[in-house]
């Protein structure tokens, strides 16, 4: 769990300062871990003095998860500017892995809970598609993955679990920023097939500073996804 007053981070993961630019990173040889920094501030403008940064370890031994990739930059960088809707929010992270997007959110001012499978000792453990005790102790305004929509294999798991939480909120809403390779049809597919709708869909450049732009690749789409009764 974590907040945005900083008091509940794990600081080994997280730090704060009042710096603007684009990510950087150092490596250490010993350990195979890397410590990269994302800032996010208004307009990007080094000199402001607004807004701060989150450090993440990276472990380049380490399966996929423990890295920082495209869509998790993407969807955090959305978080920042749309800070003022999680400003006091119950906010949930699936599949957090390094969790940039939900510490964003913590940043800003939301209840987060940081959930992944159990092999993540650092975070809650939720397996998507089962009923695990912790699912039924959530409340979430929003729930918030990066790169979730990757493996076909896991798609109705996680609309399960989605679908589950926002029915038990009402007013939730589940945004996503997924690569293109994904295939927005099949997503489309599942969302009918669960019960819900896209009431937003971005090209997740249109979001992102230059500066973080210029180091991220592929296509990214940026959707919010809500219940079909959901009133908008």
């Amino acid at each position: 769990m974590a907040n945005g007053e900083g008091d509940q981070y794990d600081s080994s993961r997280i730090a704060s300062s009042t710096i603007a630019g684009s990510a950087t990173s150092a490596v250490s040889d010993e350990t195979m871990t890397r410590i990269s920094r994302h800032y996010f501030t208004n307009d990007n403008d080094r000199s402001s003095g607004d807004g701060f940064s989150v450090d993440i370890i990276e472990n380049i031994q380490e399966e996929y998860g423990m890295f920082v990739w495209p869509c998790a930059i993407a969807l955090a960088e959305y978080v920042w500017q749309q800070r003022s809707r999680f400003s006091s929010k119950s906010v949930v992270e699936l599949g957090a892995g390094t969790s940039l997007p939900g510490l964003v959110a913590a940043k800003v001012g939301a209840n987060v809970t940081l959930t992944d499978d159990s092999k993540n000792p650092e975070v809650l453990g939720l397996t998507w598609g089962e009923w695990d005790p912790p699912l039924f102790s959530l409340s979430p305004d929003f729930l918030l993955g990066a790169d979730v929509l990757y493996d076909n294999s896991d798609f109705d798991d996680l609309f399960a679990t989605a679908t589950f939480l926002m029915k038990n909120c009402p007013g939730c809403v589940f945004i996503t920023a997924y690569h293109a390779r994904s295939g927005h049809h099949l997503i489309e597919y599942l969302m009918s097939k669960w019960g819900c709708k896209c009431t937003r869909l971005l090209d997740a450049f249109s979001t992102v500073p230059p500066t973080k732009a210029s180091n991220l690749h592929g296509s990214i789409q940026l959707a919010e996804i809500v219940l079909n009764d959901h009133i908008t």
